[in-house]
């Protein structure tokens, strides 16, 4: 089955595989949000690189849903490297697509009025094998995006940054603010992701100052919900795919790290009130604090909230800390919780909660098995 929607003055056809009842709820609430001014990107081209990514999809899809619930006639250009997800991109949103390396340099021939920069790496794995790799990408695609930002003259752009940024922060503070960044390891390979993310965070801001570039950043907590894919790596996806299965959640480290976590349709208004109302040359942080708790506490809740719920019984947390868990990429323990206050300065809220984004992320996988 599959059902045609009007976008952008053509009927789109979107299929039933890529829109789960979860993630359409995701969207529709997204552009029901009265607090963000869609007008304001009303008749505009919007340029989302990383468009194959989780965020980067959402955001492709979170355009479409816009044009059909308001009319804006945007204009969605979708920058990415995975030509299967491009495809789905062109034939379900109406996206004009380009495949590329966010580090060659860009040719666009469109007209560019916004732009979201989601390109990064995100495989920990990858991190401490290629570090020099993780940095270029980091600031040769930082570089090619601005140099497109000055040459297109955009309204707005939003560079997503990461929690990462922070390193290790004052253990005295009760929230951390924009403003607390702490140590960062040179020595550690592993660094090269969060260094790489404070230098580009750096380029964005010199580019306010040097060429009046009109650039927000957001730095988002670790963001999941409906639309992350069922394989996914991360140490949330395995707590999760344990308890879809009613097996031991399996912990490689004492889990004492704290985490911070949004979900993907909270992060993605969060994004638009960042493109539409934050100021240049600031930081936001894209977190819900409600959803703060230690590697342990999360183990906890989805054995205990989330397992009952999916399979009808509990299940249990055990500790199995491997021989070379150096070598596995996981970042350094912290214990900071990240302040939301800025961004919620903007009228932005939160919604979901860390046992109801793991309920609607594992709701999403079965719709679309």
């Amino acid at each position: 089955m599959s059902e045609r929607i009007k976008g952008r003055g053509k009927a789109i056809t979107m299929s039933n595989a890529a829109r789960s009842k979860k993630a359409t709820e995701d969207m529709e609430e997204i552009v029901c949000d009265d607090n963000i001014p869609w007008q304001d990107i009303a008749n505009s081209t919007v340029l989302v690189t990383g468009a194959t990514g989780l965020i980067g999809s959402a955001l492709v899809r979170a355009l479409f849903a816009a044009n059909a619930k308001h009319s804006l006639n945007i204009k969605t250009i979708a920058h990415g490297r995975d030509e299967k997800k491009l495809k789905q991109h062109s034939e379900e949103y109406g996206a004009i697509c380009y495949n590329q390396d966010i580090s060659e340099q860009f040719k666009l021939k469109e007209s560019i009025d916004y732009i979201f920069h989601c390109v990064a790496v995100t495989s920990s794995q990858e991190m401490v094998t290629d570090p020099i790799g993780v940095i270029k990408t980091s600031l040769n695609g930082i570089t090619n995006v601005l140099s497109l930002a000055n040459e297109k003259q955009i309204k707005s752009m939003v560079y997503l940054s990461s929690m990462e940024v922070y390193g290790l922060t004052d253990h005295s503070l009760a929230f951390v603010n924009e403003n607390d960044l702490g140590f960062i390891d040179l020595s550690n390979p592993r660094s090269c992701y969060p260094e790489s993310k404070r230098m580009c965070e750096l380029v964005c801001n010199c580019s306010v100052l040097q060429y009046g570039a009109s650039v927000k950043i957001a730095r988002l907590a670790q963001t999941f919900g409906a639309g992350t894919p069922k394989d996914d790596t991360r140490v949330f996806a395995q707590f999760a795919r344990s308890a879809v299965a009613g097996e031991k959640i399996v912990l490689h480290t004492e889990g004492a790290s704290r985490g911070n976590y949004c979900y993907i349709a909270d992060t993605v208004r969060g994004l638009f009130y960042i493109l539409l109302k934050g100021k240049s040359g600031e930081a936001y942080n894209v977190a819900n604090p409600v959803a703060s708790v230690t590697i342990r506490e999360m183990a906890e809740i989805v054995a205990t909230d989330v397992a009952k719920e999916v399979c009808g019984r509990k299940t249990s947390v055990i500790v199995n800390v491997p021989e070379n868990i150096d070598k596995r990429g996981y970042a350094p323990d912290t214990a900071m919780r990240i302040s939301a206050d800025k961004l919620k300065l903007l009228g932005w809220r939160p919604k979901y909660g860390l046992a109801e984004m793991y309920l609607r992320m594992i709701a999403d996988w079965h719709s679309t098995t």
